[in-house]
């Protein structure tokens, strides 16, 4: 991930998930608790909880995310970065 980039606020309602930071910064996160996180760091989203990361740095974020049960039903991510009280949490980024 860029800097300057995230994969803003947004839930899986079938699915856990675990972050690890393989290199750069991480702004983690996991409903109304932010965490910065650098290599070798890891946070669990159970399934359901909001949460977005941030690249933090000046540098390229690499992590791995990882989501499981593989097969379920319904959609896989809903966003909800421009909704109460994510957005203002954290100002909604627009990208193009």
């Amino acid at each position: 991930m860029p800097p300057g980039r995230a994969h803003q606020f947004h839930r899986h309602p079938a699915m856990e998930e675990i972050i690890y930071v393989v290199s750069g910064t991480a702004e983690q996160w996991v409903d109304r608790e932010k965490r910065i996180l650098g290599p070798g760091d890891s946070a669990h989203i159970p399934r359901d909880v909001v949460h977005g990361t941030y690249n933090a740095g000046k540098d390229t974020l690499v992590f791995l995310a990882i989501l499981s049960p593989a097969a379920f039903e319904g959609p896989a991510l809903v966003d909800v970065h421009t909704d109460e009280p994510w957005a203002s949490l954290k100002k909604p980024m627009v990208f193009e």
